[in-house]
């Protein structure tokens, strides 16, 4: 769930914080072109071949444009990741006819300095261009619901416009809307929101053969949702209610009864058809349609929950996503309302999180938020942070920048099968070279022996030579060696 500030006050605050890239002001040309990444192919079947722009880093994270002054240290070492920016059609053209790109194209120009791939997520908002009036506000920038476009042709040129000024920066992806499933978010039905999908895409390959489709990014709760009623519906109740409780451990009772506690067969299907529920079920349905008919060319995930819940995910994955196409976190976080965690133990959470999401399959993973900020409605840190609002690195900010200097540039493997069940975490291989994140899978210690140049150490940390052996218990480690991943774990005992 993101809560991005006025594209205007973000101009008016980098303004006065950042000198910016020659060519991108109010009012003056597109942004100017930048050197295209690499790209690998990724075609789906019976569908001609499509690229899919790489980054160099799975490991990124969202923030708050108006504190990039405080961040952008940081962000720098996470160079060669992937970021969104979320737009609405309502913000930049108040009125018809008169676009205002001031605050985007500074955000693009800054992401490119940064050396991160900026992606955009447009929305329509609620204004003249869709009718109506808006019936959910959030945070200080009054941000609403979107609704359907009263004229779609005048729709497919907002988008146009978004894709010719910003392809030529590097933006190769656009996702159309955020979280459909929360009326707070799309106020149409299913059915509206395909259409709308179908409208964008045809106008975004029209406009850039290179670019891709996106969906909205289904909630994380909806997901959870979908991951139980799969299981159902495939008659494995007892499953079902293991990845339920699994998955919404942390989130029982936060909205009322749409996350009961679950311990039965009809207390899970009561869960199932509330009509908050349905509707998350039925959108994400549609957006299943969408993939499934290559409509969409990625799909985005979003996920807050315990680090338990992403196998029960990545099986649903699997099991509903078209082969070939590629998975996307763009919101990845952790909500824990109230949460006592310590600093060190929410860090390691994070680290085992991202890692298995790595490990899964999952080629881009954005923590969100970068830093909370302490003037949010909800008055406390429900999801955590990688940074203290002043900017300030946390221990899980130092592990994620240890993380992407180990994924950078480097090809993401999962484990070997032979260490199923002692081992848990994933690996990193560049050149001759593999790098490991590893943690116990159960409270037994695992020695992993010393191979040729072997260090180890804790994830962010110097490393250190390996010694006789790495003894990995259940707080993730880096091992690091001049041997494939298969050879470093072969006498693992």
């Amino acid at each position: 769930m993101t809560r991005p500030g006025r594209l205007r006050a973000v101009a008016a605050a980098m303004a006065a914080t950042v000198l910016l890239t020659a060519g991108c002001t109010a009012g003056g040309d597109d942004p100017p072109p930048v050197p295209a990444p690499s790209a690998t192919t990724t075609p789906g079947p019976g569908t001609p071949e499509r690229t899919v722009e790489q980054v160099s880093n799975p490991f990124g994270a969202h923030w708050d444009w108006s504190r990039y002054q405080q961040f952008g240290p940081y962000l720098r070492r996470l160079a060669g990741s992937a970021t969104y920016e979320e737009i609405s059609w309502c913000e930049i053209e108040r009125t018809a006819g008169r676009p205002d790109w001031t605050g985007l194209d500074q955000i693009a120009a800054r992401t490119r300095d940064l050396g991160i791939t900026l992606h955009l997520k447009i929305r329509t908002g609620v204004c003249w261009a869709t009718g109506g009036t808006a019936r959910h506000t959030r945070g200080a920038a009054n941000k609403t619901e979107s609704a359907m476009p009263t004229d779609l042709a005048a729709y497919q040129r907002f988008v146009r416009s978004v894709v010719q000024r910003y392809g030529p920066s590097g933006v190769r992806e656009y996702a159309i809307e955020n979280e459909v499933n929360a009326p707070s978010y799309w106020a149409g039905s299913p059915e509206e929101y395909a259409r709308l999908v179908r409208a964008a895409a045809e106008t975004i390959r029209a406009t850039d053969p290179k670019a891709l489709v996106v969906d909205s990014g289904i909630s994380s709760v909806a997901y959870g949702m979908g991951v139980a009623d799969r299981l159902v519906r495939a008659g494995q109740v007892p499953e079902a209610i293991a990845a339920y409780q699994a998955y919404f451990q942390r989130r029982v009772g936060t909205r009322g009864q749409q996350i009961p506690a679950v311990t039965g067969e009809a207390q899970l299907r009561r869960a199932l058809g509330t009509e908050t529920n349905s509707r998350s079920l039925r959108f994400l349905a549609v957006t299943e349609s969408l993939l499934a008919d290559r409509t969409v060319d990625v799909r985005q995930v979003h996920f807050y929950e315990h680090f338990t819940g992403v196998a029960p995910l990545l099986d649903y994955l699997r099991a509903t996503t078209p082969p070939g196409t590629p998975i996307q976190a763009w919101e990845v976080g952790q909500f824990w309302r109230d949460g006592d965690g310590d600093p060190a133990s929410r860090a390691v959470e994070m680290v085992k999180t991202v890692s298995l999401l790595a490990a899964g399959g999952i080629s881009e993973i954005s923590w969100l938020p970068l830093a909370y900020n302490p003037n949010n409605a909800a008055g406390s840190e429900v999801r955590y942070g990688l940074l203290d609002p002043d900017g300030t690195e946390r221990e899980a900010g130092r592990m994620l920048a240890g993380l992407a200097d180990a994924a950078r540039d480097a090809t993401v493997t999962p484990l070997p099968a032979s260490v199923a069940g002692r081992l848990n975490g994933v690996a990193f291989v560049r050149g001759g070279s593999s790098t490991l994140v590893l943690w116990s899978a159960s409270n037994t210690p695992v020695t992993v022996p010393a191979g040729p140049g072997g260090r180890a150490g804790a994830v962010g940390s110097p490393l250190g030579a390996a010694g006789a052996g790495t003894t990995v218990t259940d707080v993730p480690v880096l091992l690091r060696a001049d041997q494939p991943v298969d050879r470093i774990l072969a006498a693992v005992r």
